[in-house]
């Protein structure tokens, strides 16, 4: 639940937590920046939450996970919790940052705030597309609407939301070390979505190998980035998490 349901939570709450340690200073453009992290969050807690509890094959997915989180030692998941707060604080401090230094609103932060936007519309289209194709055909891989254009439309949002996180303190990070951080957290969260791609992709050609058109699709939809052809992960190791 962590990496799912407790993420957007946690998103929601930095969102919160930020606009109430800087909202003295924060201008319309920080607002809305604050302000887009809870409703992402809360939209995306709200759907996992609605999915796990209404689609037997989600739980299905999920109960290994489950079954393992429960076997894992209470300082394994101290430690973990740990390093998924160190991973969430990473991914927004660009906006930390640009608060922190006082920074003026700029062009740079609304090109930010307007590519977040993007990236959660993508991902909420995503993930409704999804629901509506699988309530009419359960046990077909999805190729409708983004899915067309690439195979994980959702993680696509992710990386379109966090990289507009990033530009909006593209201009207000100051140092070698607020870029390192910066940085750092934009490429974590990119390994963490290349990751979930490589196990998804795992999972679907167990489901649907066996099926000619679903060969079709995954040898011509990239995975995860429109245009490039990369149309498979599943052979880097290293996105093993």
């Amino acid at each position: 639940m962590v990496f799912s349901v407790g993420y957007g939570l946690s998103i929601a709450a930095i969102g919160i937590a930020l606009s109430v340690g800087f909202g003295s200073g924060m201008g319309i453009a920080e607002w809305l920046a604050c302000l887009l992290l809870v409703v992402y969050g809360l939209r995306l807690s709200g759907y996992l939450l609605i999915r796990e509890k209404k689609s037997a094959g989600y739980r299905k997915v999920l109960s290994p996970e489950m079954e393992r989180s429960k076997r894992m030692p209470l300082g394994a998941k101290l430690g973990l919790w740990v390093v998924c707060g160190l991973l969430y604080t990473l991914m927004t401090i660009p906006l930390f940052f640009r608060l922190k230094n006082g920074a003026q609103a700029d062009a740079m932060l609304w090109i930010g705030l307007a590519v977040m936007i993007c990236g959660i519309v993508l991902e909420a289209v995503a993930d409704m597309q999804k629901t509506a194709a699988k309530k009419k055909n359960s046990r077909r891989f999805v190729d409708s609407g983004f899915y067309r254009i690439v195979r994980c439309p959702n993680y696509l949002g992710e990386l379109v939301l966090w990289l507009g996180m990033l530009l909006t303190g593209a201009t207000a990070l100051h140092g070698v070390w607020q870029w390192s951080l910066a940085l750092l957290g934009f490429l974590l969260i990119a390994w963490v979505m290349f990751s979930g791609a490589r196990r998804l992709e795992m999972r679907q050609d167990k489901n649907y190998g066996a099926d000619p058109e679903y060969q079709k699709y995954v040898s011509s939809v990239p995975i995860i980035i429109p245009f490039i052809p990369l149309y498979s992960v599943k052979k880097y190791k290293f996105l093993v998490a």
